[in-house]
């Protein structure tokens, strides 16, 4: 049986109708081929046709960090790695978490809260604990969405604290839970196709949310160290454990070029990238396997002061083989970012220079400069890659038929 969907069979090359809500399930498609039969005794020829159907059914990635650690700038790179801007449901809740673009959804786990933001003050517990959210019902829905069904997923409302009325969510090409606990419910974990851990050491995470929430949202430096203080229990018992079933893990860190530097303007970045996952092949520098440091030239690659560092190597993670790539400094002119794309392996891009241009494209956004941006970009990529040969297999031709 041939897998087809409405926007494969151009690449494809077959003649593909989609049945509109006449007793077939939604997204479902029809699959026509012709064969000419040798043995026709007809002038032209008798013709069978073979007709075959089957459900579009998502790809769901899983991204999982805490509060104020970048999600919502990754989803903006990783929407755009696909095509068209992300967007909330037209005439639907203004205060919805979701974000669509033409083919990705983006919903945010934070819709599973389980309690207000009264209940969890009255029963004493923050929102990362899981008796303050509804796994079963993330389940169902997430399991929902990956079998091609439409969901009512609720809506918490950040700016009121309340549970507002459920909204309706189509299943898309690739489905993003985002949020506290995508790894934390092993019938949830199941269920993702790929999944990202975003890891802030304590001291850039602190420099981010005072960032973010003194400057965008006026709390007090007072009400944000409580907060981090309040919530760090919770955060290592719940939350930290998920980047162990991640299949790649962005580490943000200090740098080490500047010795016993407080300021956590320079940062030190790992894509640390597990090994033998399928339809993911590691990034490596130079050379595949091997443990590699490159101070790159200042005549290629403009930087100032403290200037940059790449690492590349095997390691173990949790007990797993992972291969890591680390860059340490920040990059003065993006344009130059080709210089070391050029010396970059297994990127997954469709041409030379795509993650320059991706850089290029979205300089404002935040970890620009540095390798949260950089690694962000490349994931993005790999997880276009991942899609693109899932869909092949699925319809069994080869992964370039399938080429988003």
């Amino acid at each position: 049986m041939a897998f087809c969907s409405p926007h494969t069979t151009t690449s494809l090359r077959s003649p593909c109708t989609t049945i509109p809500n006449s007793g077939f399930r939604q997204n479902q498609v029809i699959f026509f081929t012709t064969r000419s039969s040798r043995r026709s005794n007809t002038r032209h020829g008798a013709r069978t046709f073979q007709v075959s159907c089957a459900v579009e059914q998502p790809i769901v990635i899983g991204l999982a960090a805490d509060s104020g650690c970048g999600k919502s700038t990754f989803m903006r790179r990783l929407t755009s790695v696909f095509g068209g801007a992300a967007e909330p449901p037209k005439g639907g809740n203004p205060d919805s978490n979701t974000l669509i673009s033409d083919t990705t959804t983006v919903i945010c786990l934070d819709d599973y809260h389980s309690l207000d933001r009264t209940g969890r003050k009255e029963k004493g517990v923050t929102a990362l604990d899981p008796k303050a959210n509804d796994f079963d019902l993330m389940y169902e829905q997430v399991k929902a969405i990956k079998e091609g069904k439409a969901i009512e997923k609720p809506i918490y409302n950040h700016v009121t604290g309340l549970l507002d009325p459920a909204e309706l969510i189509q299943p898309p090409k690739i489905f993003v839970i985002e949020g506290l606990h995508p790894m934390y419910d092993e019938r949830v974990r199941e269920l993702l196709d790929f999944s990202i851990y975003l890891d802030i050491s304590n001291e850039v995470k602190f420099a981010w949310k005072i960032q973010r929430d003194m400057a965008e949202r006026g709390h007090s430096l007072e009400s944000i160290k409580a907060s981090i203080e309040a919530r760090k229990p919770d955060f290592d018992a719940f939350i930290d454990p998920q980047k162990q079933y991640a299949d790649a893990v962005i580490e943000v860190l200090p740098t080490q070029l500047i010795p016993d530097d407080n300021e956590g303007k320079v940062l030190r970045v790992k894509l640390i990238m597990k090994e033998g996952i399928k339809f993911f092949n590691p990034v490596y520098l130079f050379d595949e396997g091997s443990t590699i440091n490159w101070i790159p030239c200042g005549r290629k690659l403009t930087c100032s002061y403290p200037g940059i560092k790449f690492s590349y190597g095997p390691d173990t993670y949790f007990g797993q083989e992972v291969s890591v790539l680390e860059m340490d400094g920040q990059f003065d002119r993006l344009d130059e970012l080709i210089y070391v794309e050029s010396h970059l392996s297994n990127l997954s891009t469709k041409f030379y220079g795509e993650v320059t241009q991706q850089m290029l494209k979205h300089a404002d956004f935040p970890g620009s400069n540095n390798g949260t941006g950089l690694f962000q970009t490349i994931v993005g990529l790999k997880i276009r890659d991942l899609y693109e040969q899932i869909i092949a297999e699925r319809a069994g031709v080869p992964a370039e038929a399938a080429k988003v």
